[in-house]
Parts: structure tokens; C-alpha cells; sequence
């Protein structure tokens, strides 16, 4: 996976780039319209427009028709009825390129959330560092009452704890510090093997990775990060950034529930500049 996930992490970056030090609802914003307007060309193409138009219609022809009789049971009856079906149609009709568009849309959340899912480490904070064995690894390193298991860390960052071994759990763990802004490698060393994770101090919209994983599944949810080594004694390696909140002009929230909330109001905005019909 590694080799479809780093390239979209470098055009990621470029898309961020521009925006790195204002506040993330700024670059957020311009995301969502470009978003909506690749949206709206996208719907476009692959709909058929005038199939939509034709179903909005009789759907708005049904509505009039129950205000027009509305003493006459029958006939409302019937409108409602044919109120029912146009909808199913229009949501066939729509359903199958929206569906196409997810897929980009889901490739771009997973890739935005490790720009703006995460707070930023800041000099002075502290987070929690973790590494989840393997059972055989987990085994040795029980017997050895956690002997084996070690962390460096580069100046710059502090290590605060020392080595807090869990057998239930198959994991270690370390408490460390930011001390000054900058991108540090954590080295993690199992026996003879040695494993680094990424970490970022910085109060800018920058690439936050909170996982280094090992499973397909984990690269899948977790793509920021180069996977380890097939082999490797850990399963994953995680650093412990807290999930952020977007101020959405006053209002704190997750970021996604943002970007969608922009996304849909710039789509309903210039549908009708852009001539879709949605």
C-alpha cells in the first residue's frame, strides 16, 4: 500500500502548503470549494441531466396537483403515490454517481485527516509514546520482566518515564515531552531490531502521523506513515497526538463535520452557475 499512499501524502502536502500558518478553517474552506466544484464537473459528466430534470418535474407537478385538489381524497392519494415513485427514480438516478464519487472523496478524507485531525505537539507538552509487540516478541520480553524493549530519543524531546511494560497488553510504553519545534525520529529498539517513528513539533497545518502501522487494514487507516517491516517484532507504534477541533466561525467541531457542512453549501451555491442539476 505504501507505494499508492506516499505519493498521495506528497500531492497532499503541495495541496496544504500554501495555507501552513494561517488558522486550518482558512485552507479547510478553499479545500471544500475546490472539492465542490470537482464535485458538481464530476456529477455532471456522469449523470444523466436531463432524466434528472425530467423526474424534479413530475415530482413538483405532483406537489401542485395536491394543493390544486386538495378536497379531492383520490387524487391526492394518487399524487402522493406518484410523489413516492419519482423520488425512488431521482435517487437511482443520483445514487449511482455519487457512488462513483465517493471513492475520491473517501482517498481525500483519509488523506486531510492527518493534516487536520490532530492537535499540534507544542515545547513543553507532553504524549505518550506505545509499541504493540508481537506474541512471540511479547513472550521474550515478558521473560525478561522488559529487558529488550528500549527508547532514544534526539535532542529536542524529552524522555519523562522510563520503560512502563504491560504483559496483557503486549505493550510498552514511555511518556515524552516536545521541548522545541521541529520534526524528530523516536527510535524504538527490540532486541536487535531497530524501528523509528515520526513526530512533529509545530504549530502550523502539517503532516501529523499518530501511527506507524503493520497490517493492511492499519495502512488503510492509518496511510501518513511508511509501514514496518514485514517481520518486524512490533505490530504498530503509536504516538499519542490528541484529536483536534475546527472553529467553524465560532462553532468547535470536527473537522470532517466541517468540510462536509462547506462542501454541501458551496455545492448548492454554484449548481446552478455550473449548470448541474442536482
Amino acid at each position: 500500500m505504501w507505494f499508492v499512499n506516499r505519493p498521495l501524502g506528497w500531492i497532499f502536502d503541495l495541496i496544504v502548503l500554501p495555507f501552513r500558518g494561517m488558522p486550518p478553517i482558512v485552507g479547510l474552506t478553499v479545500i471544500s470549494l475546490l472539492v465542490s466544484v470537482g464535485m458538481l464537473i464530476g456529477f455532471r459528466a456522469v449523470s444523466d441531466q436531463d432524466a434528472l430534470d425530467a423526474v424534479k418535474r413530475r415530482i413538483y407537478g405532483g406537489v401542485y396537483e395536491i394543493r390544486l385538489y386538495k378536497d379531492d381524497l383520490r387524487t391526492i392519494f394518487a399524487a402522493q403515490l406518484g410523489i413516492l415513485r419519482e423520488t425512488g427514480t431521482y435517487f437511482r438516478l443520483s445514487m449511482v454517481p455519487m457512488l462513483w464519487m465517493m471513492v475520491p472523496i473517501v482517498i481525500m478524507v483519509s488523506q486531510l485527516q492527518f493534516q487536520y485531525g490532530y492537535e499540534s505537539l507544542e515545547p513543553g507538552q507532553t504524549a505518550l509514546l506505545k509499541v504493540e509487540l508481537t506474541e512471540e516478541a511479547a513472550e521474550r520480553v515478558a521473560a525478561a520482566d522488559g529487558a529488550g524493549v528500549s527508547l532514544e530519543v534526539p535532542d529536542g524531546v524529552r524522555l519523562e518515564t522510563a520503560l512502563i511494560w504491560i504483559p496483557s497488553l503486549r505493550e510498552a510504553g514511555w511518556r515524552i515531552a516536545a521541548e522545541s519545534p521541529g520534526e524528530y525520529e523516536l527510535v524504538v529498539r527490540i532486541g536487535e531490531e531497530t524501528l523509528t517513528k515520526s513526530m512533529r513539533v509545530s504549530g502550523t497545518t502539517v503532516l501529523r502521523s499518530p501511527v506507524r502501522p503493520s497490517s493492511l487494514l492499519d495502512q488503510l487507516i492509518y496511510p501518513a506513515e511508511i509501514p514496518l517491516p514485514r517481520g518486524s517484532n512490533a505490530e504498530a507504534i503509536r504516538l499519542g497526538y490528541v484529536d483536534a477541533e475546527i472553529n467553524l466561525f465560532g462553532w468547535h467541531t470536527h473537522w470532517i463535520i466541517a468540510f462536509f457542512i462547506l462542501t454541501m453549501v458551496f455545492a448548492f451555491a454554484l449548481a446552478k452557475p455550473l449548470g448541474v442539476k442536482i
